[in-house]
């Protein structure tokens, strides 16, 4: 299986099979039929979405479905295993019409469908090509009424390629191409006369695909528009009402196009009839909708739902990736983990669209998984053994960070130290060739929307809405505001994006890379500056410190620090320690220790870490980084508190690998504190003993859980 697709296996292994073999048939990479047995019925083919944020790994897996049976090239010829297609969905071609094509005679769907039936078309080893009959003269009658003011040479164009998809069939090239030019002399001359152009283009086309082809197939497919609603039994009725409804746009179109969806499925439908057709042919057909949310996907998706539905379902597999997982198409939709699918699906239609689809969301890479997809491309000894720990805990497991960071230490194993210093970096691609631009501008392309990129910015400092609203009407347009933080939230929400308590950017990975850009936007890091001091502006105001909101004033307290003062931060935990409960305390102290840490830049332009860490030095008493505790409090708690804010901070940062030394000291730290609060104390020592060891293990440091002995020891730690 591809490196890529760790803790992808449940899809695409091959023995024992996974479900996209399952439902296709056919082995990965291989002209071999699975086991009967594990063959999915037809009756019980599902429209396969598999969804997630940016960044989960959808495209990679279809990706690699597509090349496990994409067959072999034999001279300039590729053989597939079975039919097979792919199509983004986001691709511009599919968004938009070439300029000279009139919108009414073009969709994102008529296109989509011909580029799939291009593909499905393609030679098949043993069985030969598939030929589309009845989806050419629908995507015919569709583009005809768009050619009445065309030049000739853009109607032989136009036309040439929509009538190459009934020339797949061995032994009859020289008389398809024949027929092919009969075909667009005849539309070409309807075009320069006086008679209904589209009447006359789709005359031309029946004419001569009967004449041009007498089997009993072509002769069938022929007269497969009889059946279109209100044509009486004509075929040619059928394709003019489909034309007058492709444009009329609205609800009329979205008919025309589920006819010619049908026609697509049908015409596959058809390659597979008789027994000489299956015996040739091993595998169902096989197509895959990338970035099916957008373009012609959703509309292709909810007519194949509905011919699901219907009844109508044939053999063809649909495998689509979604952003997010909320579609309207989708709702409702059964959902199964990996980890359900891996060896059987207990999944069976329903009487509605959505009930034909089964839903599989790509979850994060477990730790296991990052350590073998950094193994398998690094090498890496003392320290650098704890980089795959720590990526995971960067990235949460997300597979494109994970494999990025896992490409540039692959070139530059010296940085694994340093992971700040890998973003910071220039991006390496797959084949160890460095790009433009640093590592986090590239993930960042590929994470959030890029038109909202410089918002994004400003805004992952904020906690959430109320504070983005200040942000926004502080550092960014005036056109922005708050109805522009509302609309950003949503969109972020329907990607697979949702805010977090306490961060606007709820995800911690994304959030990470969109700080490192702020402080990195600036030389001196002015908007950096700014940012935080707007924060701490917005959570000072009507803040009276003995009757204030504490959540307002730890906030405040966490955008000092961001700043790199930390003598609010000190003095908080320091005077709240005796008064709070432990689990508050606790929760307070993780939550300011979570402000990001930048400090200056090195003359590359790089972020110092390692043993240059300020806060590593003050966690370990180092000489030089102590400060004398303030006049009148008690001396030894606070600077026992300082170092384990330091401590908790340095170990707490996703960008920087953990020092074993302050593990240590914070172990020690918190295991004297034990001794000055009777109440809290096993809450105290259970931290002791968890947090280094969570630290090292790159998972992020939590207060424990209740425990039946710590009776003392029961706020709500509302964070």
């Amino acid at each position: 299986m591809d490196r890529a697709l760790h803790g992808r296996g449940a899809l695409l292994d091959a023995d024992p099979a996974g479900l996209v073999p399952r439902l296709v048939g056919l082995w990965p990479h291989e002209l071999r039929a699975v086991d009967p047995r594990e063959l999915a019925p037809a009756d019980r083919l599902p429209v396969l979405v598999l969804t997630g944020r940016r960044g989960t790994g959808k495209t990679a897996v279809l990706r690699a479905v597509h090349e496990a049976y994409e067959g072999v090239r034999r001279g300039d010829q590729q053989q597939r295993h079975t039919p097979l297609a792919y199509l983004d969905c986001e691709h511009p071609a599919l968004l938009r019409p070439r300029a000279e094509q009139p919108e009414e005679s073009w969709s994102p769907v008529s296109q989509g469908l011909l580029e799939l039936a291009e593909q499905l078309g393609e030679r098949v080893r043993h069985a030969g090509g598939v030929v589309f009959p009845r989806l050419m003269a629908g995507l015919v009658a569709v583009a005809a009424s768009g050619w009445r003011d065309a030049d000739a040479e853009r109607i032989r164009r136009e036309l040439g390629r929509i009538l190459l998809l009934n020339e797949g069939r061995p032994g009859v090239t020289l008389l398809a191409g024949r027929w092919a030019g009969k075909v667009m002399s005849k539309v070409v001359a309807a075009a320069s006369g006086q008679a209904p152009f589209v009447a006359a283009a789709i005359e031309a086309t029946l004419e001569s695909v009967t004449e041009g082809f007498a089997g009993h197939r072509q002769q069938k497919s022929s007269n497969w528009y009889r059946s279109y609603p209100n044509a009486g039994g004509n075929a040619q009725r059928g394709l003019i009402l489909l034309s007058d409804q492709f444009r009329a746009g609205g609800p009329s179109r979205e008919h025309a196009e589920r006819w010619l969806v049908r026609a697509l499925v049908a015409d596959l439908a058809e390659a597979y009839t008789g027994l000489g057709a299956r015996l040739r042919r091993l595998g169902r057909p096989l197509v895959l909708l990338d970035n099916a949310h957008t373009g012609p996907g959703p509309a292709l998706l909810g007519a194949v739902l509905r011919e699901r539905a219907d009844g109508d379902a044939g053999e063809v597999v649909f495998v689509a990736a979604v952003r997010g997982d909320g579609h309207p198409v989708l709702r409702g939709a059964p959902r199964l983990t990996l980890a359900d699918v891996a060896r059987r699906a207990d999944w069976r239609p329903g009487r509605t669209p959505a009930s034909c689809a089964l839903v599989v969301p790509l979850t994060p890479l477990s730790a296991q998984d990052t350590l073998l997809l950094v193994g398998g491309m690094s090498t890496l000894t003392g320290e650098q053994v704890r980089f795959p720990h720590a990526a995971h805990r960067l990235t949460g497991g997300n597979p494109l960070g994970v494999t990025r960071l896992a490409w540039a230490v692959r070139r530059h194993p010296e940085a694994a130290v340093s992971l700040g210093g890998l973003l910071t970096a220039p991006a390496v691609d797959a084949d160890g060739r460095e790009e433009d631009g640093p590592l986090y501008g590239a993930l960042l392309a590929d994470l959030v929307p890029a038109d909202r990129l410089e918002e994004l910015t400003v805004l992952a400092a904020a906690h959430d809405l109320e504070s983005a609203a200040a942000l926004a009407s502080a550092q960014l347009p005036d056109d922005f505001g708050a109805a522009g933080v509302r609309t950003l939230q949503a969109r972020l929400a329907a990607e697979g994006l949702p805010s977090a308590p306490g961060h606007f950017v709820g995800d911690p990975f994304v959030r990470t890379l969109l700080l490192l850009r702020l402080h990195h936007g600036q030389d001196g890091h002015g908007k950096w500056r700014e940012v935080h001091e707007t924060l701490i502006a917005h959570y000072t105001a009507d803040d009276a410190p003995d009757d204030g909101d504490p959540e307002r004033a730890r906030r405040r307290l966490h955008h000092e620090l961001a700043l790199g003062d930390t003598a609010g931060a000190v003095a908080h935990l320091r005077d709240t320690f005796p008064v709070l409960d432990t689990r508050t305390w606790l929760d307070t102290l993780c939550f300011l220790a979570s402000a990001p840490y930048f400090p200056a830049h090195d003359e590359e332009g790089h972020d110092s870490a390692g043993p240059g860490d300020r806060r590593a030095a003050v966690a370990l008493d180092r000489a030089g980084a102590r400060q004398p505790a303030p006049d009148g409090v008690d001396a030894v708690l606070h600077q026992r508190v300082r170092r384990l804010l330091h401590a908790v901070w340095q170990l707490s940062d996703p960008l920087v690998l953990p020092d074993p030394r302050v593990c240590d000291r914070l172990r020690f730290e918190l295991l004297q504190l034990c001794d000055l609060h009777e109440e809290g104390g096993a809450l105290l020592w259970q931290a002791a003993q968890d947090w280094p060891r969570e630290a090292l293990a790159g998972r992020p440091l939590r207060t424990p859980a209740d425990s039946d002995d710590d009776a003392g020891d029961h706020g709500d730690g509302g964070m």
